[in-house]
Formats: structure tokens, C-alpha cells, sequence
């Protein structure tokens, strides 16, 4: 087949999705589009990228982090400062969010502190601007009428676009879907710019796509539910098929220990006792750590066909944690590979092409320091607490919410998750935010009566006592 004539049927192909999908029941305001169009250049590639403005061969490794392209910069100035806007005229929604995610707010105002001992300072300000961009595009989806439309509206765009284009590049277009890696070799990148951000794309997309298909299949009263089983069944088995070229083990493994969680939690078991789904995770996460930590041998990696050191991640960690740096506060918010430390990087790493730790915690210890590894522990911390608070009075919502908590954290043993911009931590703020949402309670329905005087009906006090 032509590229010509694959790229016909696939944009039909995602015309229909979309039509299979159709309601015109869930409501959104146009708003929610931001959030949409910045999650579609994080999770995939820059604009500059997009447009074929951007140069194959970079002289200094450090100068696209330093400089940035010019497009990049206004467009993601542009969607910033339309969602400023946004969240200003949502002021009244937006400020109890911002109340009770104090905790968020501390992260990232020690980040703007960082400038002040950063070699670059000016590079951490614009980091900083746009990791509260990220800050902001969450805000806007949890200020949204409805909560769970908005995080089902905004899976289903990215999904059924950048999923089947990833496909698309990957088999008809191999200049655009596949890199040609250190050892010569061709691997499939799809829309991304590497095989890891590809298999994490069909991690995030995968859960969410994942929930609206079981949403779906329960809702046997819905007319249109054989073509909304259509349209998530198609996708989820292209996921299945970009993991399995993508072979991106952590992925892998982070989707499927999160699906079941996810689809295990929703069970009337886990919702009549909470307390297994603590033990649950615990034991999920035991079972990541000790595979990804305590393999001495590396036998169980092996087993799976794959590298003991995880592409010499385990080897390289010691190194980058030698590199001179403070270790209380660190070099600056996303600013450590630069200057004289990049050059150790590359002195220490001769061939490699190196820009993160490939570990979400040590990214933040060679960044932020201690004090940032402590402040991103409580943000997981409270992060479970509000999921787990939500649970009872949103199961359905709350699974969804806990597995990709799961896939954040789990991911970031391997991968730099925490970094601004990144799609995992953009998800990761948004499940694990606390917002005064209105969920439909499971509970016996409460005798109307008349609120006395100085006291709020029912429905408001209890409305802004739920979490997300």
C-alpha cells in the first residue's frame, strides 16, 4: 500500500472513531481544547518538530535546551497565556484548587527559589514558566462542569489521534516513525522522538482508554454501546501492537500491573473494604521496586529477555550521582544538564546522548536536592491520600485516578517522569490533585428538609468536603 493511500484510510479510519464515539450528552466547554493541543506537543513532538523546522544534527548537545526554537516558544506562550485567562475567569472555582494543593504550590515555589543558586538562572525561569503551564492546563480540566467528562473528552482526542499516527509513521512513513539509534540500528518511535516516550504515550492512553471501555461495557442501558466497544477495542489493540514493536519493557509492565489495579479496585470486594486496595498497591509496588532494585543477579530482568542493567542504567546512576553538586538544593530547577556537568556527562558517558538520570527521584535529587526529593515524597504522599479519600463516594473515577498513580510512580524507576512538560507528570498532577468535584454518592438517599438559619443546604456542605 502507498503511503498516500494508508494516510486516506487512516484519517478516515480516524474520522469514524470519533464518530463511534459520539455524545452529545458529556458537555465541555471549548476551553478544555488547551489543555489538549499542550498535552498533544508534550506527549509527541515539539511544534518545531511538527513543522519540519527543526535541524537533524545538533553541534552542541546543550543548545536546543538553552535557546529552544522560536515557534515552540510562541505557541506554547500563546496556549499559557490563553489558559491563564481561563483559570482567572474560573477564579472562583479555581482558588479552593488552589487552596488545598498547597502542597503543589510549595514544589513549585521552591523550584522559583532555585534561581537563585542555579549556573542558569534564566534557563530555570522559563523551565519554571512552563512547568506552572503544566500546573495551569490541570486547572482547567478540574475547574470543568464535569470532571470525569472532561478526563474522558481529553483521552479520547489524544488517543485516537496520536495512536493510529503512530501507527501510520511507524509502517508507511519510516523517516517520520523511526530513529536510527547509537548502535545503527532502526527503532519505531511513532509520533514521539523515542521508543520510550512512545511506550509511555500507550501506558497513559492505555489506562484511560482502558476505563472508558469498561465504562462502556457496564452501561448496558446506553443505545450506542456497541459502538463505543468498537471504537476503545480497535485502539486498545493498536496499543497492544505499538507495545509490542515499541518493546518498551518499563511500559509494559507499568500498563499492565496498573490495569489490574485498576480493574481489580472497581470490584465490589475492594470498594466494601478500602484496605485491600492499600494492601494491593503494596504490593505492586514491593514487587516493581525489588525487580528494578534488588536483582542482584538480574536474573528476573533477564528472564524477560532484557538487559540485567537496564540499558546500563543501574551501571550509570553512581556515576551521575558523583558528578559534583549540591546536594541539599541541587543545581536548579532543570537546569543539571548543562555546562560543566553535561560536559562530565558526556566525558563519563563517551557515545551516549545523555539528558536525564532515566529515574524519576535521582532527576529530582540532581535537580532540587534533598529538599526536592522530600517535597516531591509528600506530593506522592498526599497525592494517594486524596485518591484513597475519593474512593468511597467515586470508585469508578478514583480507579482510573489510582492506576495512573500507579503508572507514574512505577515509570519513574526507569524514566524521568518529573520533568516539566513531560506527559506523565501532567497526569500525575491531575490524579492526584484535590478539587471540590460532585460525584454521585452510593449512599442511602438523605430526607429534604429545610436548611435553619446560618446553616448550608446538605448538598453544598457536602459538595465541598469531596475530593476529585
Amino acid at each position: 500500500m502507498s503511503p498516500a493511500l494508508a494516510s486516506i484510510i487512516f484519517a478516515i479510519g480516524i474520522a469514524g472513531l470519533f464518530f463511534l464515539d459520539r455524545d452529545k450528552k458529556t458537555r465541555v466547554s471549548i476551553a478544555l481544547w488547551i489543555p489538549t493541543a499542550w498535552l498533544f506537543f508534550c506527549a509527541s513532538r515539539s511544534v518545531s518538530e511538527w513543522l519540519g523546522m527543526s535541524g537533524t544534527v545538533a553541534t552542541d548537545a546543550s543548545s536546543v535546551y538553552l535557546d529552544g526554537s522560536p515557534a515552540d516558544r510562541a505557541v506554547f506562550a500563546v496556549l499559557e497565556i490563553s489558559a491563564l485567562i481561563v483559570v482567572i475567569s474560573r477564579g472562583r472555582r479555581a482558588s479552593p484548587i488552589l487552596r488545598r494543593n498547597w502542597v503543589i504550590g510549595l514544589f513549585f515555589l521552591y523550584a522559583a527559589l532555585s534561581i537563585a543558586w542555579s549556573d542558569f538562572p534564566f534557563v530555570t525561569l522559563k523551565h519554571w514558566i512552563k512547568g506552572v503551564g503544566d500546573v495551569m492546563m490541570v486547572l482547567i480540566v478540574l475547574t470543568e462542569r464535569s470532571v470525569a467528562g472532561a478526563v474522558a473528552r481529553l483521552i479520547t482526542r489524544l488517543g485516537f489521534v496520536l495512536l493510529p499516527l503512530s501507527m501510520l509513521f511507524i509502517r508507511y512513513y519510516p523517516l517520520l516513525g523511526r530513529r536510527l539509534t547509537l548502535s545503527w540500528t532502526s527503532e519505531p518511535v511513532g509520533v514521539c522522538t523515542q521508543k520510550n516516550g512512545l511506550g509511555e504515550l500507550c501506558a497513559i492512553l492505555g489506562l484511560g482508554l482502558l476505563w472508558r471501555f469498561r465504562s462502556a461495557y457496564n452501561d448496558r442501558e446506553d443505545p450506542n454501546r456497541r459502538r463505543r466497544l468498537l471504537a476503545f477495542g480497535a485502539v486498545l489493540a493498536l496499543i497492544v501492537w505499538l507495545l509490542r514493536v515499541s518493546n518498551s519493557l518499563t511500559s509494559i509492565c507499568a500498563l499492565s500491573m496498573s490495569s489490574a489495579v485498576m480493574l481489580l479496585s472497581a470490584r465490589p470486594a475492594f470498594r466494601r473494604n478500602p484496605a485491600l486496595v492499600h494492601l494491593l498497591i503494596v504490593a505492586v509496588l514491593a514487587s516493581a521496586t525489588y525487580a528494578t532494585f534488588f536483582q542482584s543477579s538480574g536474573a528476573l530482568i533477564k528472564s524477560l529477555g532484557r538487559d540485567p542493567t537496564m540499558s546500563g542504567r543501574t551501571e550509570g546512576w553512581p556515576i551521575m550521582l558523583s558528578i559534583p553538586n549540591n546536594h541539599l538544593v541541587g543545581a536548579g530547577y532543570e537546569t543539571f544538564w548543562l555546562g560543566p556537568r553535561l560536559q562530565m556527562s558526556i566525558e563519563a558517558f563517551p557515545g551516549a546522548q545523555i539528558s536525564e538520570a532515566h529515574n524519576g527521584y535521582i532527576e529530582m535529587f540532581l535537580i532540587l536536592g534533598s529538599i526536592g526529593v522530600a517535597l516531591l515524597g509528600i506530593m506522592v504522599a498526599t497525592g494517594y491520600r486524596n485518591i484513597i479519600g475519593a474512593y468511597r463516594f467515586a470508585p469508578d473515577i478514583s480507579s482510573l485516578r489510582l492506576a495512573l498513580f500507579l503508572a507514574t510512580v512505577v515509570t519513574g524507576f526507569t524514566e524521568a517522569v518529573f520533568r516539566m512538560n513531560a506527559p506523565t507528570m501532567i497526569i500525575f498532577l491531575l490524579a492526584t490533585a484535590a478539587a471540590p468535584w460532585m460525584p454521585q454518592r452510593e449512599a442511602p438517599p438523605v430526607v429534604n428538609r429545610l436548611p435553619q438559619a446560618g446553616e448550608e443546604p446538605d448538598g453544598a456542605r457536602d459538595e465541598a468536603t469531596l475530593s476529585y
